[in-house]
């Protein structure tokens, strides 16, 4: 998986114009949904990575972002290119066919090689979630 990254330290802005990835999920039964499958799970990966955090209440120990009105997802407009590859293998140990699941493939590397570009790009290391431009530019 590799990633490019855009930081705007003035708007405190984090944009991710492209994500190359490949994937060996064995035998693939139809392209079409399993690119879209791990397509999907590079979404939800960028959004692990720049959006979703977890509030809590020092006081209560209580969520204090609790309902979906404050969960932030990625749509259309951040998400850029998502180039998918797949790596040709048939592995009959997995199954009688040689398919693999391809569900939540796509999420796994996604936020680390978000991290990674955004090291590249500013020299500074990320390891925490959500990826914020303001403990970059600190």
């Amino acid at each position: 998986m590799f990633t490019e990254v855009r930081v705007d330290p003035d708007l405190g802005l984090i944009r991710v114009p492209r994500i190359v990835t490949a994937h060996a999920v064995g035998k693939i039964l139809n392209e079409k949904t399993a690119r879209s499958q791990i397509i999907g799970g590079v979404v939800w990966g960028m959004g692990m990575a720049l959006y979703e955090e977890t509030n809590i209440d020092p006081r209560s120990g209580r969520y204090v972002n609790a309902e979906l009105a404050e969960y932030f997802v990625p749509v259309n407009a951040d998400v850029g290119t998502i180039d998918v590859s797949f790596v040709t293998e048939n592995d009959p140990i997995v199954s009688t066919i040689g398919a693999k699941g391809v569900g939540e493939i796509g999420i796994t590397g996604v936020a680390a090689s978000i991290a990674n570009a955004v090291f590249h790009a500013t020299g500074k290391r990320i390891r925490d979630l959500p990826i914020r431009v303001d403990k970059i530019i600190a």
